[in-house]
């Protein structure tokens, strides 16, 4: 599932060629594309018909676009491999085009909604006094967010009787954040994914938040991780992050500060990527 940095990647791109256009007409092509939307459809394409797209924003792996003159966003669920693509109109239509959005001018691009495994959708949500989808008003902001609060986040942390990766994914404490940037920033800061938070010092906690911006600004400079061609940006183009990756996927690979063969473990349905030297696993006092 995409995360931060991929999602970046996207908005960027639709505030370049959607915002501050106007919506002439919507098409549903599958009805699960929208079975988030509480009118269905029909529902969804009367209500977006007319409206002025508004800038598209992000709160961690949430994308959505405000409509100017209208309550609710459009918020976009990406899902497993949901695509937000500007094509030409004339463009043939792609195999799994769930939803086609026409613009009322001359530029001659529409926005298409692609999903292959249709986990994903589009959705209009009423928008808070603080500019969010009500649905997502409880995630946390996230750590490239100018009013993320350092402080808050350590004491939050201290708080917890969890495990540093568990925290790192829970989005109602730091947002944007998933299993392929918690493995690149915990090896960066050699912390074993089970190192439980409530010890954590001001320094440790600053260190790690310092190195997921890192590594979070590193990949959207070369434009998010592709493992396969399902994340792409508007244009269709894959990101080139999964070539600089530390730990995640690299099992049996040596690791790059010791030469130790980095290991992978099954973990709450996913893996962890770690180098079982530089990130020693607590003892069961820690």
């Amino acid at each position: 599932m995409p995360e931060l940095p991929e999602v970046e990647v996207v908005r960027r791109g639709l505030e370049r060629w959607v915002s501050g256009r106007t919506v002439a007409s919507a098409e549903v092509r599958h009805p699960r594309a929208v079975r988030r939307h509480r009118t269905g459809p029909e529902g969804f394409t009367e209500a977006l018909a007319g409206q002025r797209v508004g800038p598209a924003m992000r709160r961690g792996k949430y994308l959505w676009l405000p409509l100017d003159d209208s309550p609710f966003s459009v918020l976009a669920h990406l899902g497993m491999s949901g695509q937000l693509l500007v094509q030409p109109q004339d463009a043939p239509d792609e195999k799994h085009l769930r939803v086609r959005v026409r613009f009322d001018d001359d530029q001659g691009t529409e926005l298409r909604f692609v999903d292959q495994r249709t986990f994903g959708g589009l959705s209009l949500h009423e928008t808070t006094p603080d500019g969010l989808p009500d649905v997502i008003a409880h995630i946390a902001r996230d750590p490239l967010d100018p009013l993320f609060d350092d402080a808050a986040f350590h004491a939050a942390l201290r708080a917890r009787r969890t495990t540093v990766k568990r925290a790192l994914l829970d989005q109602s404490l730091i947002s944007g954040v998933g299993n392929i940037y918690a493995d690149e920033a915990l090896w960066r800061s050699r912390l074993h994914y089970e190192r439980p938070v409530s010890g954590f010092t001001r320094p440790r906690t600053a260190e790690l938040l310092g190195h997921i911006r890192d590594v979070m600004n590193e990949a959207l400079a070369v434009g998010g991780t592709s493992f396969d061609s399902l994340y792409v940006n508007v244009n269709g183009e894959s990101g080139y992050f999964d070539r600089s990756l530390d730990a995640y996927g690299r099992e049996d690979e040596p690791c790059r500060r010791c030469g130790t063969p980095m290991r992978r473990r099954a973990w709450m349905n996913r893996s962890s990527y770690f180098c079982p030297r530089c990130q020693r696993p607590p003892r069961l006092t820690d």
